[in-house]
């Protein structure tokens, strides 16, 4: 199917589908540039997903961007970018279409919390044109050291894993599995401040994780694989989504 997005424009920010090679190399350029890595961001992904830019009309910069692959369902998980690193055979039973988030970035240049706002609605509007069931991804943690996060990962084990039926196995050689090897207790204000503001967004939406983290020295993170089952999105949640998307 051709995904769909109608321009959502909200303040000086209008979210877009890229249209052209110049849309993709500027998303690209971003993603290079918020990543701070050394080499051009891009990967043979790029080629099958649909790229979802947010720019200032006031300048015309591209300030966010992200790009989503839509699966007509769990059959098709092979084609994402998470099974790489993830064995997702428990998802393959998901009988909705599905949406995988990825390679989302601010400029770091733009700190500007509207820009955030409006991807989500963005994000939302897809969903809902694209008739989606379950929207998923890998949330990064920076840096590959897992010592600062043991708040973070504390509550995540404790509130927020995958239901069995859906949790994704180990596959990655390189993991860290923080729901068998971490005991203690939370601190709900240390785990808050080190949890990634992406992942935030999602368990704020009911979304829950894997029971592991996989250590991706290429790309200098810590993730884990999200998921978002939108029927499950609280309804206050979603009415606030739907308000930005229009």
């Amino acid at each position: 199917m051709q995904p769909q997005l109608p321009p959502l424009q909200r303040g000086r920010y209008l979210a877009r589908l890229a249209e052209t090679a110049t849309d993709l190399a500027a998303a690209q350029a971003l993603r290079t540039r918020a990543f701070h890595t050394d080499h051009p961001d891009s990967d043979p992904f790029d080629s099958i997903c649909a790229h979802v830019l947010i720019e200032d009309t006031g300048t015309g910069r591209i300030v966010c961007c992200f790009r989503m692959l839509v699966l007509d369902g769990g059959a098709e998980l092979a084609r994402s970018y998470s099974a790489q690193f993830y064995d997702l055979e428990a998802l393959q039973g998901f009988p909705g279409r599905m949406v995988e988030m990825g390679r989302f970035c601010i400029d770091p240049d733009c700190p500007d919390p509207d820009i955030l706002r409006v991807a989500w609605g963005a994000m939302t509007a897809f969903v809902d044109e694209n008739g989606v069931g379950m929207l998923f991804g890998c949330s990064s943690f920076a840096g590959t050291e897992t010592a600062e996060y043991l708040d973070a990962f504390a509550m995540l084990r404790a509130r927020h894993l995958a239901p069995k039926r859906w949790l994704p196995r180990v596959k990655a050689p390189d993991v860290f599995r923080f729901a068998a090897r971490l005991r203690r207790k939370p601190d709900v204000k240390k785990a808050m401040l080190r949890m990634p503001p992406l992942l935030k967004t999602y368990l704020a939406m009911g979304g829950w994780v894997s029971d592991h983290a996989v250590v991706d020295r290429q790309m200098n993170t810590l993730h884990v694989f999200t998921g978002v089952e939108i029927e499950a999105i609280p309804p206050a949640r979603k009415r606030l989504l739907r308000a930005v998307a229009g």
